[in-house]
């Protein structure tokens, strides 16, 4: 790439439609410009091999906020704004933002309750969200995966593990669709203020579902997390709501999105269904690729916090911002052989869906469970299943899904 060649100007258009659809034949246009590339619009150096997303997900000296370390005079950034206080308060405390001692402290305390065992005692609930949701869904002949199955599904399966009643799962399900707008390069001021009003609905629920836990506990994981101590430490109310919320957010987006955009995949790529259909490939290998492949979220930011830092043969300066793409990394060839072919049986696990370091997903082991049992009821439902209309991506670039995937038998 010349030095007067922008990734824009490759055809890394966030805001372009016919960008979204396909982005991976840029995607290795500029993976192959260079490791590391300025995108000038958004004053971000954009990591293209997954050799050194890899390595930045690990490295101490990089992280998601700076208030810790600096003001933002000192750090070269403008006041926070206080446009949208109920929004940051939702914020505050989420593991996806904070940098230890803090997010140390609170991840420590989080996974005292949240653990592989209890994940995995999920397992037949979770199959029968699955199986009572699909049933209905299959008897139509034709469906939406994506708003018949894979929402209400996803939400049911957080409702289960938090304690909510069900009959609250479209209140969370609208809040976190208007809360995780915040996270994308551009959004509308018609965006920015409903996930203000979401994020402050969500918080009162929370609060009061707390107050609630303290006078009558229940074996759920708000109830855990309201008693959980360690030497000690507990966890703040606020603590508490923010760790909903991300749990909620980033659990359900992940989940609906990898098995959407995976299964689109599947119906294009016939020869692998058949994979799994003839149980050449079991559902546990095929989620893998789903999430390699055609990632859910393809960006993730942060910031240079020590002098020092040296990634892809360049120095950064402190209050420099990187952007470790996913979506260009799960298909670098240095990594995966072959990375544009589909191949449901690759089973390589060590994939970047899940980030990884001090932030690596909280919620894997309850994303790869929900993704395993819709694949296998899927499959034991509806073997035949097949496109019934083209599908369209939501115009967004960071958290990559369909807004449909319509579906017959």
């Amino acid at each position: 790439m010349s030095a007067h060649t922008t990734p824009l100007q490759m055809g890394f258009d966030p805001e372009d439609t016919g960008f979204i659809s396909n982005p991976y034949p840029v995607f290795t246009a500029l993976r192959e410009a260079g490791p590391l590339l300025f995108y000038p619009e958004q004053k971000l150096w954009l990591l293209t091999t997954f050799a050194d997303v890899h390595a930045s997900l690990r490295n101490r000296s990089l992280g998601r906020m700076y208030e810790h370390k600096y003001t933002p005079a000192e750090f070269g950034q403008p006041e926070p704004s206080k446009t949208y206080p109920r929004w940051q308060e939702s914020e505050r405390w989420s593991m996806l933002n904070l940098e230890p001692p803090d997010h140390t402290r609170l991840r420590r305390l989080v996974t005292k309750v949240f653990t592989p065992k209890s994940v995995a005692a999920l397992r037949p609930q979770v199959a029968q969200f699955s199986q009572n949701i699909l049933d209905t869904c299959v008897a139509r002949g034709e469906f939406d995966l994506i708003a018949d199955y894979a929402q209400p599904y996803s939400v049911a399966v957080i409702c289960e593990l938090l304690g909510v009643p069900q009959a609250d799962g479209p209140s969370l399900l609208r809040w976190s669709h208007g809360i995780v707008k915040m996270y994308e390069f551009s959004n509308s001021a018609a965006q920015r203020q409903n996930a203000e009003d979401c994020a402050a609905e969500f918080i009162d629920y929370v609060r009061a579902l707390i107050r609630a836990r303290r006078s009558d506990p229940q074996p759920d994981l708000i109830s855990q997390l309201v008693s959980v101590a360690d030497e000690g430490d507990t966890l703040t109310d606020d603590e508490i709501i923010c760790t909903v919320i991300v749990l909620l957010n980033a659990g359900h987006e992940a989940t609906v999105n990898t098995l959407g955009n995976g299964m689109r995949a599947l119906m294009k790529h016939r020869r692998q269904w058949d994979r799994l259909t003839s149980g050449e490939v079991t559902p546990q290998t095929a989620v893998e690729e789903l999430i390699r492949f055609d990632a859910p979220l393809q960006l993730f930011q942060r910031w240079v916090l020590e002098e020092g830092v040296v990634i892809a043969g360049r120095e950064f300066a402190v209050g420099e911002q990187i952007g470790m793409m996913f979506g260009v990394a799960n298909r670098d060839p240095a990594r995966f052989p072959d990375p544009d072919t589909f191949d449901i049986g690759r089973g390589d696990a060590n994939h970047i869906g899940f980030g990884g370091g001090t932030h690596f997903c909280i919620g894997a082991p309850l994303a790869r469970l929900e993704l395993e049992i819709s694949l296998n009821q899927i499959l034991a439902a509806a073997p035949q299943i097949e496109l019934a209309a083209e599908p369209e991506y939501h115009p967004q670039f960071v958290i990559r899904g369909l807004k449909a995937l319509r579906v017959r038998m």
